[in-house]
């Protein structure tokens, strides 16, 4: 993963978003076959914790550049994320 001079991730040209950020939503748009895969895939392909991969899911959901990038899983963990609020 690239970083910028101030060491963050660096954007890709186009979408404002970085490659983590695109890695996340990846993840997040694929279906996991079983219990852990999901998990052990966040810690091998973005070297992070699952409860730090939940915390970056969260803020992207909130980001029009994320929409942009990917509309259909946006829309679809927001719809999930409401629901869940709702429920509460």
């Amino acid at each position: 993963m690239e970083r910028d001079e101030s060491g963050a991730d660096a954007a890709a040209p186009g979408d404002g978003l970085t490659e983590q950020d695109r890695a996340v939503l990846d993840i997040a748009r694929r279906a996991w076959a079983g219990p852990g895969a999901k998990e052990r895939a966040i810690r091998e392909r973005l070297g992070i914790s699952p409860t730090r991969y939940y915390q970056l899911l969260n803020a992207l959901l909130d980001d029009p550049r994320a929409l942009a990038h990917d509309p259909v899983t946006v829309n679809r963990l927001r719809r999930t994320r409401d629901t869940h609020r709702t429920n509460r």
